[in-house]
């Protein structure tokens, strides 16, 4: 497994850079939608998407620290 802590950190990076960025453009798009900017949608159309994006993101935010905890455990493993 020591040879995989470079993909490791790097995919943990990415996952986390994704997270952040989908919850973005789901604050973006949920608020403008919200506050009626969008006409073609209802304004409750934004709170499902303002929903779904922050699952998203806590879903990608899950995933990178079980990829973070699963460093730091390989790293414990290596000192012993």
């Amino acid at each position: 497994m020591r040879e995989h802590l470079g993909f490791l950190k790097t995919s943990s990076a990415v996952v986390k850079i994704a997270a952040w960025i989908f919850l973005l453009l789901g604050l973006l798009g949920g608020v403008s939608i919200t506050l009626g900017l969008v006409p073609p949608y209802p304004r409750w159309m934004g709170v499902v998407i303002l929903a779904i994006y922050a699952f998203l993101f806590f879903f990608l935010f899950l995933i990178a620290k079980i990829a973070d905890l699963l460093i730091k455990i390989i790293n414990e493993i290596k000192k012993e």
